[in-house]
This record gives C-alpha cells, sequence and structure tokens, in this order.
C-alpha cells in the first residue's frame, strides 16, 4: 500500500522540480519492471484454488450436519380447492398423494 504512495509523491516531486516546458514521459501500469504478470498468475491461481478447496469443505460439512424434520401442516379445507380435475389426475402435476379410489 505504501509503495504506490510513494511513486507517487517522488512523481509529484520531480515534476515540480522539472521545469514548466519540459515533457514529462507517462508511466503505465502495465510497463512498471516491478510487475510480473507470471507471478500475479500464480497468485491468483492459488488464491482460486484455496477458495474452492474451502467452499467445498464447509458444504460437506454443513450437508453432512442433518436438519430439523417438521411435522406435516394440517389439511386446512381451502388448501387445494379443486373446481375441475386436472388432465392427469386429481393430484397436482408434482404430487403424489394415495387416494382411496385409485388402487
Amino acid at each position: 500500500m505504501a509503495a504506490p504512495v510513494t511513486r507517487f509523491l517522488a512523481a509529484a516531486s520531480a515534476a515540480a522540480k522539472s521545469p514548466a516546458g519540459a515533457a514529462t514521459r507517462r508511466r503505465f501500469a502495465s510497463s512498471s519492471a516491478r510487475h510480473d504478470d507470471a507471478q500475479e498468475a500464480v497468485k491468483w491461481e492459488r488464491i482460486t484454488y484455496f477458495g474452492i478447496a474451502t467452499c467445498t469443505v464447509l458444504a460437506i460439512y454443513n450437508l453432512s450436519k442433518g436438519h430439523q424434520h417438521f411435522p406435516d401442516p394440517p389439511p386446512y379445507p381451502y388448501l387445494h380447492i379443486r373446481n375441475k380435475e386436472f388432465p392427469w389426475g386429481p393430484d397436482g402435476l408434482f404430487e403424489k398423494k394415495k387416494h382411496s379410489d385409485h388402487h
């Protein structure tokens, strides 16, 4: 964090010392000699693999704990009001219930 601030201050003091009409050379982030793209790629690859491993371990832990089972709600009369039967039967498309009239 301190390196960019130091470079900025050094550039500002150099610009203040140079004559007003002199053209200064622009420095872009990609032209920095200290910046190595291969090292950055390796760093982010390691961070990515660490994140994947961490998320996998947490998911396995959370899914292995089990969960609380709640009792079925009471069959309220105003739920599942059917004025007309579905073409596929008395239940909803993804419901499977046992009926006394079906064998």
